[in-house]
């Protein structure tokens, strides 16, 4: 995995030309898939599921993520991995066992990343964040799409990026939420390594060509 990376955001997609949009992201510069799976109870709105992911796997040529907004994600994650995702990510909120949650997670050959909502303090990761592969970091409240981004994010980037080098962590740190033109390349320079695009990229006119320009320098 290198940096600047590029991330759409299959939530945002054509759900009535999903495979259109999924050969758009594998044509394009983008570098991974992210899949937001929400449960109408740690967040309020249902995505979707393993039928989903099955799907986006039968075509997507790229790396896919997967960040589970919901309860009990330990019951799960071993699913969403023999479905296809390449590195799954779970709440700090909605853990109680966060070190055994990651650990399963790798065990069972993916990626882990933890997931701190806007208001979790990055402190929280004091004891977690030489174990993980990234650290997401939410700059809209989860839930729904096409929120306006929280400026203090940029604060916990560089809070983020202080932590991993302490610990001598290898951790990405992604961002989700609002992600467009206007931050990217700001957000790249606090320290970010992957950004989430949702609507930035899918209401665009050219999707591909907005890809193109969120990871221009």
């Amino acid at each position: 995995m290198k940096n600047r990376l590029i991330a759409p955001s299959v939530l945002s997609a054509d759900f009535g030309n999903l495979q259109r949009d999924i050969e758009m992201i594998n044509e394009s510069q983008a570098d991974w898939f992210h899949v937001d799976v929400m449960d109408g109870r740690f967040v309020p709105n249902i995505s979707f599921g393993f039928p989903v992911l099955k799907a986006i796997k039968k075509h997507a040529k790229k790396f896919i993520d997967v960040h589970l907004m919901i309860v009990e994600p330990e019951k799960y994650v071993a699913e969403f991995i023999k479905e296809g995702a390449d590195l799954v990510s779970v709440h700090y909120e909605a853990c109680t066992h966060l070190h055994r949650t990651i650990h399963h997670i790798k065990d069972l050959g993916a990626k882990a990343g933890v997931v701190l909502n806007p208001s979790t303090p990055i402190s929280v990761l004091e004891d977690i964040i030489a174990d993980v592969d990234l650290v997401l970091l939410m700059s809209v409240n989860p839930g729904f799409g096409g929120q306006k981004f929280i400026e203090n994010t940029y604060k916990k980037v560089k809070q983020t990026k202080e932590l991993i080098a302490r610990h001598d962590s290898k951790a990405l740190i992604q961002i989700d939420g609002g992600v467009n033109l206007d931050n990217a390349k700001k957000l790249f320079a606090a320290g970010a390594d992957v950004l989430v695009a949702g609507n930035a990229v899918f209401s665009a006119e050219d999707p591909s060509k907005t890809i193109e320009y969120l990871k221009i320098d």
